[in-house]
C-alpha cells in the first residue's frame, strides 16, 4: 500500500509539473500572479478534502493558498514565481495530501491549504473586523490571538506593511499570519526584521530592542506580573545569537543561529 501512495504521489506531482506549465503563458518557466490563481481555483474540484468548502468561499480559499505561495516564493514581490521554486517548495506535497479523503484531523489543521486551516484564518479576520469594513485598523489587529500584541509593535506593522488609508486588507493580514506561524523560516524572520529594525539600519540594536521591550514591560505591570529585566533578556538574546558583532544583530546572526 505504501509503495502504492509512493507511486501516487510521484504521478501526482509529474502531473502537477505540466499542468504547471500549461499556465505558463509566456512560456519562460515562470507563473504570474493571475496564472496561480487560476491554476489553485481550477485545483479545487480534484481535490476531495475541499469538497465541502462553499462556492462563495471559493474565492477566498483561493486568496488564502495563493498567498502562500507568493510570501514564500516571492520575497521580493516581483508578482511572479518560477515553476522550478512551487516543484522544490514540497507546498504541492500539502496539496496533494487534500486528495486523501481520510485525511487524520491533525493533519488537516496543520496543512495551511486544508479547508479547516483556510477556514480558521478567515473566521479569525472576520472576528478581528469589529467595524464590519472588510479592513482592520491597528485597534483591530492588537486583538490576534490572546491580545498580547503591543501598540509598540503593531504601529510598527502598520508603518512597514502595505495598508490602504491605514488599515490593514486580507492579504497583508495573511502575509503577517504565515510570519508569526512559521517564525523559524527566513522569509518570516526577514519580514519580522524589518518590523523590529526601527530606522531601517539592517540591525537590532540595545535601543531597538529596549524601544519594543519597555512596551512588553509596561503590559506586564498592567496585567498585574513583575516585569522581566530587559538586561537580562538582552543578554540572553546575545548569547542565544552571537552575533558577528557583539553590539548588534543582524538577520544573518539570527539566521545563521538557527
Amino acid at each position: 500500500m505504501a509503495l502504492f501512495n509512493y507511486a501516487m504521489r510521484k504521478t501526482w506531482l509529474q502531473q502537477s509539473r505540466i499542468g504547471l506549465s500549461l499556465y505558463d503563458a509566456t512560456g519562460r518557466g515562470y507563473l504570474k500572479e493571475s496564472d496561480l490563481e487560476n491554476y489553485i481555483l481550477e485545483l479545487i474540484p480534484t481535490l476531495p478534502q475541499l469538497d465541502g468548502l462553499e462556492k462563495s468561499f471559493h474565492s477566498f480559499y483561493v486568496c488564502t493558498a495563493l498567498r502562500k505561495f507568493l510570501f514564500f516564493l516571492d520575497p521580493l514581490r516581483t508578482g511572479r514565481i518560477r515553476v522550478q521554486d512551487i516543484l522544490a517548495s514540497g507546498f504541492l506535497d500539502h496539496l496533494v495530501e487534500l486528495r486523501d479523503e481520510n485525511l487524520p484531523k491533525d493533519m488537516q489543521e496543520s496543512n495551511w491549504f486544508s479547508a479547516p486551516s483556510a477556514l480558521r484564518v478567515y473566521g479569525q479576520y472576520l472576528n478581528l473586523d469589529k467595524n464590519h469594513n472588510g479592513m482592520l485598523n491597528k485597534e483591530e489587529l492588537s486583538g490576534l490571538g490572546t491580545g498580547t500584541l503591543t501598540s509598540v509593535f503593531v504601529e510598527r506593522v502598520f508603518q512597514e506593511c502595505l495598508t490602504y488609508e491605514g488599515e490593514m486588507d486580507y492579504k497583508t493580514y495573511l502575509d503577517f499570519v504565515l510570519a508569526l506561524e512559521n517564525r523559524h523560516e527566513p522569509q518570516s524572520l526577514q519580514y519580522l526584521f524589518k518590523i523590529l529594525d526601527l530606522n531601517s539600519q539592517g540591525y537590532l540594536d540595545t535601543f531597538s530592542l529596549n524601544y519594543f521591550f519597555r512596551a512588553i514591560q509596561d503590559q506586564m505591570r498592567q496585567n498585574g506580573q513583575e516585569p522581566v529585566s530587559f538586561q537580562d533578556v538582552k543578554d540572553e538574546l546575545f548569547d542565544m545569537i552571537k552575533p558577528a558583532d557583539p553590539t548588534k544583530i543582524t538577520l544573518q546572526d539570527i539566521i545563521n543561529s538557527g
